[in-house]
């Protein structure tokens, strides 16, 4: 699979692997700040190692981390964002899964949407500290569906342009979170 096609994360089990708050904390950091150990990601998260080391073997298991050999020893193990997950990974609408899975997708949003306020809460003091480097956009706009599905391809496409991959960003860039939603505005 190329790295900028799209990617549907159909697999119920992926998804549940990735519908738990402490993996999907481990992940982003992982992405962000590049290879930890499960003690590191640890003391990061308030957790225990045995708590981090088995969420580490979940991720593993299920494709989206690896183990660093060459940097592990002995019980101290490294651990990567696998460099072959897609960027461009979709979640399969409700009807695409059976009933049970369905309740494992909304967790997952449920979840994900927990992240975006805790960040929503951060922006005024990031914006206050670095307004070069926080930005935010609100806005209205009267479209078609069709319209809504090209503004949303390209908005995808333009995060995959200026997204450098790991190993390959210049030295002045930094990981920032990006978000999009579109909500209909006649439903208020």
């Amino acid at each position: 699979m190329k790295d900028d096609e799209p990617y549907v994360l159909d697999d119920p089990e992926r998804l549940k692997a990735l519908a738990h708050p402490m993996r999907r904390r481990m992940l982003s950091h992982l992405g962000a700040h590049g290879p930890a150990t499960s003690t590191t990601l640890g003391e990061l998260l308030g957790a225990k190692t045995g708590t981090t080391s088995y969420h580490l073997r979940q991720l593993e298991k299920y494709g989206f981390i690896e183990e660093i050999p060459e940097r592990s020893s002995g019980r101290e193990r490294w651990w990567r964002r696998r460099a072959d997950v897609p960027r461009d990974i979709r979640l399969p609408t409700p009807d695409q899964l059976s009933p049970e899975d369905r309740a494992v997708l909304e967790e997952f949003h449920r979840i994900g949407y927990e992240e975006d306020r805790v960040l929503f809460d951060r922006f005024p003091a990031a914006f206050r500290a670095d307004p070069a480097w926080a930005r935010g956009s609100r806005g209205l706009a009267r479209v078609t569906r069709q319209e809504l599905d090209r503004f949303y391809e390209e908005y995808i496409a333009l995060l995959l342009k200026y997204n450098h991959p790991e190993g390959e960003a210049p030295p002045d860039a930094r990981p920032v979170y990006v978000r999009l939603f579109t909500l209909p505005a006649d439903e208020d």
